[in-house]
């Protein structure tokens, strides 16, 4: 049994539980910008779309594919034309409301403050996340787990996105550690679990949603207080 002594964790969809906060921000949007009256009659289907649109466009950015700018520029636009919606007529403003509000929201996976205070007790705990800079300060400070962390490693700051084995080097070195004494947690099996392997390091896949792979991990978990019984 390996001896751990530092922990790293992805954030969104990992702690801060991004799908419920952008689905909480979606429908208040869908009402103050009355989206019906452009003819999106249904706030579900409206949110489903950009869910879908948003996962691959970060699947892109997560590979370097694509800029910020054009991610915050083409999920939305992306979302309205699917719609039907003219050029002229989507909202240019919609998306500086949408990262304006929510990082604000405050909805953490189960569990979480209780699995971070009990680990932080045992180990030393980072964040590496691959969200925008000013977006991700701001849902730490909002939820108050930035308490539990020694260092945010925010790839925007840092110049490159998980799974470059840079950042993974770059958070080691900042904790002062090793991949040998250090494990990863995190939902992405690109990002997350390729990106701690390809240094050596450990790591938990979070899969509330069980989602099938092929890969071979150290760990697979459903909800956060699982990691009590592995660490």
């Amino acid at each position: 049994m390996k001896t751990y002594r530092h922990l790293f964790f992805d954030l969104d969809h990992t702690i801060w539980d991004f799908d419920k906060n952008a689905e909480e921000t979606l429908r208040d949007l869908f009402v103050s910008y009355n989206l019906v009256s452009l003819g999106i009659n249904s706030v579900d289907l409206f949110i489903e779309t950009y869910t879908e649109n948003n996962h691959q466009l970060w699947a892109q950015y997560h590979k370097g594919l694509i800029s910020k700018e054009h991610l915050r520029h083409e999920r939305f636009n992306k979302t309205f034309r699917e719609f039907g919606i003219d050029k002229e007529l989507i909202p240019t403003s919609f998306e500086t409301d949408y990262v304006r509000i929510c990082p604000t929201k405050t909805n953490l996976f189960p569990k979480a403050h209780d699995t971070l205070s009990y680990l932080q007790s045992k180990y030393k705990l980072h964040l590496i996340s691959n969200g925008f800079y000013e977006s991700t300060l701001i849902k730490v400070e909002t939820t108050g787990i930035g308490k539990y962390f020694d260092n945010i490693n925010i790839s925007e700051k840092i110049g490159v996105n998980k799974p470059d084995p840079a950042i993974f080097h770059y958070a080691m070195q900042l904790a002062g550690t090793n991949a040998a004494e250090s494990m990863m947690i995190g939902d992405s099996i690109e990002a997350d679990i390729m990106g701690a392997i390809n240094v050596g390091m450990d790591c938990v896949f979070f899969n509330p949603r069980e989602e099938k792979h092929n890969v071979k991990i150290n760990h697979e978990i459903k909800s956060l207080d699982e990691l009590l019984q592995i660490l």
